[in-house]
This record gives structure tokens, C-alpha cells and sequence, in this order.
């Protein structure tokens, strides 16, 4: 099939198609682990911190991983980088059911997010790549494929306390690790369609990413994260490597840097320390706000449908706040986004009351991959297209360290007085310092040199 003549319906069913990339990466293999924390824990007896050590494991997988991506592109397309990495994170979570101490399972954690970013990234390219080709309905495709996270989270919801349920004993969660690998498995076997077709889109976005190795000025174009789920806002592309060549290279319009100048990263520090912050604050949650529930005495059932929600609330997200996104030149978007997501946090923590459970799920599956979004835009507003990559690259650094240090320090503060309440407590006051700090940000062409 000829890539350039592909029909607009087939193009629709190829990003459903490769969205299953992002459910694989994201919905599963990072944020899964929330809900086979409370059985592992309490089997294992395991403290908070440790199992905080589990997420940051994968999240440095992850970082890991997206620095490998650029470099692995110079030999490989992104469609067999896109399978190959899909298959690693199948097996990877397969074998997380077969060890009980913590050193293995650490290691699988942390060997799973190094398969997550060449999935994502790589299918974050291909989707942009599909755009390009129906430029004026590329925000649609893109959205189809990052909302992928949220079918991902969703059918982990339904399934893993189905599988605990069930399961024999004496580990009944290793059967969930195996059921998801299952799942897994399914969406790689799927991913083949779209990695064939779009096998002669390869050459561009490879050729593109390769070129933007990591120079030592230069932080390297292909770890561009969930950042990618930037592309939760529809129109914004995942990176400078990934847009339409057609993009006007006057992005400077918006107030940002010329092409010549050199990149002013104090001029960006207000918005890359809000955004390491929400890096800090968001995984908090997403790693113990089930175990939080099910302490306050949530069922499975309640758990399932919290859970489910807040999945289907990510698909949705994308397009409540693109308006914003497109008229905040400045960190008013990164603040607002952060100060909402402090305020989804904490609210389990003060009350288990189910209503406001459940508004605590949807708020925050409403509102934190637009976080993301929120700097790629950002970035497009305030940059010149040769520095996209450049810029989200920043971007993407200072979200993994935020994220890496997150899991582990909320378990050591919920090992301490006051348990996971505080635990979240305290990522609810990192978002909302975030959001504090992001509100400084500044259009860099109101920005004194």
C-alpha cells in the first residue's frame, strides 16, 4: 500500500491501531503496577518505601530507555524498534511474576521502562509521521494515539482485580503480572498492522531523530516522554524530529528566541521547575492512590471502577483543554494544570467519602497528560522549530528526575506518621509549588535578555 495515498478512514484505524503502542507503554507497563502494589505488599511485606523504589525503578528505565531511542533509530526503523521494544515489555512483565525478592523484581521494573520508552517514543513518531499526511486532521490521529494510556489503564482496572479474584494462592498477583503480559502480547501481535504499513514512513522520522544524537551542548532529541503525551493536546506534535515539514519555521511569531540565538534556559527555568515538580507529584499518586483506597476499605469492585474512570477520563483529556493550550503563551497553562492536579491529589487524603473519591479520579485523569501537553506547547510557542527537540528534550530531563525521585520519597513519608495520606499530601503540595513556580513563566519575548 502506498503510504502517501492512504485513505483518511485508514489512516483512523492505523492510530487506533498504534495507540495500542501507548496502552502497552504507559496504561500498562508504568501504571498498572498501582493496582498490584496492595496484594505484592502485603504478600511480601514490603514497606512503603520499597514499594515506591518499584516506580522509580521503571521511571528510570524509562529515561534510560529514551536516551537509547535516537541512537538505536541510526540502525534500526521505528516500526521494528516500535515491535522489538513491544516485545520486550511483554516479556519483561511476564517475568515479574516469577520472583518474590526484591532485587529481580526491581530489575524487571526497571528493564520494563527501558522497553516502554522505545514503544512510545518510536510510536509517538510513527502517529506524527501518519499526521503529516492529513495534516489538517493530524490532531485527531495524534489524540487517538496517546489516548491510548487511557485504554490501557482502563483495561488493567477491569482486569487485574478480576485475576486476583480468581487466582490461586500462594502469590495470587503473579497470575495478574502474567494476565497483563497477556494483554501485552495481544497488542504487539496488533501492532504488527500499522508497523507494515507504515514501513515506508520509516526513513523520515528515523533520519530526523538519528541527526539529533546527544552533542555535548545539546540534550538528545529522541527522549522526548510522555512528553510525548504531549500530544495529548491534539495539534501539537511530539517533537521538532516528528513534525510536518510544512510547519512555518516563523514559530518565532509567538514571542520566541531566533534561530541564530543561543537558548536561554534561565529565561525557562520558572517552567522546567514547575514542570520537574509535576513530575514529582503526579507519579505519587498514580503509584499509591489505590493502596490509599483500599486501606480506607474501598472494595475491588469500587477500586475497579475508580480506576476505569479516571482511564476513560485521560482519553477525553486532550480535547477539554486544547483551547487553553493554545492561547497560554507563557507557564499559565503548566500552573493552572499543576495547581488542579494538587488539588485531585489531596483530596482522597482528607476524605474517604466515595463522591469525592471518585471527582478526585476523574479531575486527575482529566488533567495530567495535558500537564505534559502543556509544555510541548510551550515549547512551539516560544521556540523556533529547529529548537523544538532541543526544548522538549529539557522538558523531558527534568519530568524523569522529577518522577524518579517521587515514588520512593511519598513511601518514605507514608512509612512515617500519617501513612499514604501524608504520603499525598505531600505530592499535592509539590504540584501546587510547581504551579506557584510555573506562574513566573514568562513569553520569552517579554523576557529581559
Amino acid at each position: 500500500m502506498q503510504t502517501e495515498n492512504l485513505s483518511f478512514r485508514t489512516a483512523l484505524w492505523l492510530a487506533v491501531a498504534l495507540s495500542l503502542g501507548a496502552a502497552v507503554s504507559l496504561g500498562i507497563t508504568r501504571f498498572a503496577y498501582a493496582l498490584m502494589l496492595p496484594p505484592m505488599r502485603a504478600d511480601l511485606g514490603w514497606s512503603y518505601t520499597l514499594a515506591g523504589a518499584m516506580n522509580t525503578a521503571n521511571a528510570l528505565g524509562y529515561l534510560l530507555g529514551a536516551l537509547a531511542t535516537p541512537l538505536l533509530l541510526r540502525r534500526l526503523a521505528p516500526g521494528t524498534l516500535l515491535l522489538a521494544g513491544s516485545v520486550l515489555a511483554t516479556l519483561f512483565m511476564a517475568l515479574s511474576g516469577f520472583f518474590v525478592t526484591p532485587a529481580p523484581l526491581l530489575a524487571q521494573r526497571l528493564l520494563a521502562g527501558v522497553a516502554s520508552a522505545l514503544v512510545f517514543v518510536t510510536g509517538g513518531l510513527l502517529a506524527a509521521r501518519l499526521g503529516s499526511l492529513h495534516a489538517r486532521r493530524s490532531g485527531l490521529l495524534l489524540g487517538l494515539y496517546y489516548g491510548g494510556a487511557g485504554w490501557g489503564i482502563s483495561a488493567s482496572a477491569l482486569l487485574v482485580p478480576a485475576v486476583l479474584a480468581r487466582a490461586p494462592g500462594p502469590h495470587a498477583w503473579a497470575w495478574a503480572w502474567w494476565a497483563l503480559a497477556g494483554v501485552c502480547a495481544l497488542a504487539t501481535a496488533l501492532l504488527r498492522w500499522p508497523a507494515r504499513v507504515l514501513r515506508g514512513l520509516d526513513a523520515a522520522p528515523a533520519a530526523a531523530t538519528g541527526a539529533s544524537a546527544p552533542q555535548p551542548q545539546q540534550m538528545p532529541a529522541g527522549a522526548h516522554e510522555p512528553a510525548s503525551a504531549a500530544s495529548a493536546s491534539p495539534q501539537e506534535p511530539v517533537s521538532a524530529a516528528a513534525a510536518s515539514p510544512q510547519e512555518p519555521a516563523s514559530a518565532t511569531a509567538a514571542g520566541g528566541a531566533s534561530d541564530a540565538a543561543p537558548l536561554r534556559w534561565r529565561a525557562l527555568a520558572p517552567a522546567l521547575a514547575g514542570y520537574t515538580l509535576f513530575g514529582v507529584g503526579y507519579i505519587g499518586y498514580m503509584t499509591f492512590v489505590v493502596a490509599l483506597l483500599r486501606e480506607q476499605g474501598a472494595s475491588g469492585a469500587a477500586v475497579t471502577v475508580f480506576y476505569a474512570l479516571l482511564g476513560l477520563a485521560v482519553l477525553l483529556s486532550s480535547r477539554i483543554w486544547a483551547g487553553l493550550l493554545d492561547r497560554a503563551k507563557g507557564g499559565g497553562a503548566l500552573a493552572l494544570l499543576n495547581a488542579l492536579l494538587g488539588v485531585a491529589t489531596v483530596l482522597p487524603a482528607l476524605t474517604a467519602w466515595w463522591p469525592v473519591v471518585l471527582a478526585s479520579g476523574l479531575l486527575f485523569g482529566g488533567v495530567f497528560l495535558s500537564v505534559v501537553a502543556s509544555t510541548t506547547a510551550l515549547v512551539r510557542h516560544n521556540l523556533p522549530p529547529t529548537r523544538w527537540a532541543l526544548g522538549i528534550s529539557a522538558f523531558t530531563i527534568v519530568f524523569a528526575a522529577g518522577q524518579i525521585v517521587g515514588p520512593t520519597v511519598v513511601g518514605w513519608i507514608a512509612d512515617g506518621p500519617g501513612g499514604l495520606a501524608r504520603g499525598l499530601v505531600f505530592s499535592a503540595c509539590a504540584l501546587w509549588l510547581g504551579a506557584l513556580l510555573a506562574a513566573r513563566q514568562k513569553p520569552l519575548g517579554q523576557v529581559p535578555a
